[in-house]
């Protein structure tokens, strides 16, 4: 406290009669531009305060906040970082706890959460990927709604804008190269699957026979990431591979008990060594998508089939593709080609009409 109190600025005075300020820590030395020293004095106590009322504040702010909470001085932000991994289970836990080992984020780890200031997030987001920005700001945003502090670090228009990397839809003859090459069965009918369904890999991998409808020929299943149910329908070409999956339990036995990372490894190796650069698991959900907007598939339906309930998100996935748009003329032939041709009664037929 004594340390607070210590006056940083000093008033001396030179021979000729001007006051001046002395920095004691810079040991700065500047010209205060009067020989009043009533008016002198009144500088430097303006300086001095500005000075030490920032250092004031926090301390008053840090014992209001110790009345209320004994555990405020304590919290840090890997303290944050492990709260906010435990409410969470399953395979969004094992992302939280890969996380949080972010070495972007190690110079926020040990930072009190009432003495961090913007440019330590600021420091975080400067050598970090997109991945680093949106979980920070998860991490973040937790912190705020926990009330651990009392107002945000970034202002939410000021966070840096996610650049993410450039994502493309897998062309039919790279997955036809794919398939025509692996030689496990079940890894083969994965990857048709995800050509025909489109449907994400965790979903798919946790397929099981009871979740096909042979009668309606319908697949349908909760999609874990939104819980929106997806239901698509199915031709003879998917029939075919189905048939050939287990009548009961998982469709695939292997794959769903493996980790999401080794599934996306396994598929990149067979990518490289066909020479396909730039395609993920998920491009086949991105396929899925240009190819149903290509050919004119309704949008509701495609919401349906991906699991989706936002038209944004469709168009994401869509946003690629290309759509042929025929000429006016065209399209006004096809129409009468496909208008209805009225039918002409003779006289007897409207007698008979008119009995009924």
């Amino acid at each position: 406290m004594k340390e607070l109190m210590k006056q940083r600025y000093q008033l001396f005075k030179r021979g000729w009669g001007t006051f001046y300020c002395l920095d004691t820590t810079t040991t700065k030395q500047s010209s205060l531009k009067t020989k009043d020293l009533v008016e002198a004095k009144r500088l430097i106590s303006a300086k001095n305060e500005a000075d030490m009322l920032p250092g004031f504040n926090l301390q008053i702010a840090r014992a209001y906040l110790q009345a209320s909470d004994a555990e405020v001085s304590k919290r840090d932000w890997q303290f944050v970082m492990t709260e906010i991994a435990k409410t969470k289970k399953g395979e969004t836990k094992d992302r939280w706890e890969t996380a949080v080992k972010d070495r972007n984020l190690d110079c926020l780890r040990n930072v009190p959460l009432i003495e961090t200031r913007a440019e330590h997030f600021l420091k975080a987001l400067s050598t970090g990927k997109p991945s680093t920005n949106v979980y920070l700001r998860r991490i973040h945003n937790f912190a705020l709604d926990m009330n651990w502090i009392p107002w945000s670090i970034i202002p939410k228009r000021q966070w840096p804008k996610i650049h993410y990397k450039t994502k493309r839809a897998i062309t039919l003859a790279e997955h036809q190269k794919i398939v025509e090459r692996e030689t496990n069965p079940e890894r083969k009918a994965f990857y048709q699957l995800c050509w025909h369904l489109g449907a994400s890999q965790g979903d798919l991998a946790k397929l099981h026979a009871e979740d096909i409808d042979w009668n309606a020929q319908v697949v349908s299943y909760f999609r874990q990431k939104t819980k929106e149910t997806a239901i698509i329908h199915f031709g003879e070409s998917l029939k075919t591979i189905l048939l050939e999956l287990p009548k009961k339990g998982p469709l695939f036995p292997y794959l769903s008990t493996v980790r999401p990372g080794d599934r996306a490894t396994e598929f990149k190796q067979r990518c490289d060594g066909l020479n396909i650069t730039g395609v993920s698991l998920h491009s086949y959900r991105y396929a899925w998508a240009q190819r149903a907007k290509e050919c004119g598939y309704p949008e509701r339906f495609a919401q349906q089939a991906l699991g989706h309930n936002s038209k944004a998100v469709h168009r994401y996935y869509a946003r690629t593709s290309v759509v042929k748009i025929p000429s006016l003329e065209q399209y006004e032939q096809e129409q009468r080609a496909r208008a209805i041709v009225p039918v002409v009664f003779n006289h007897a037929d409207k007698l008979e009409a008119s009995a009924i």
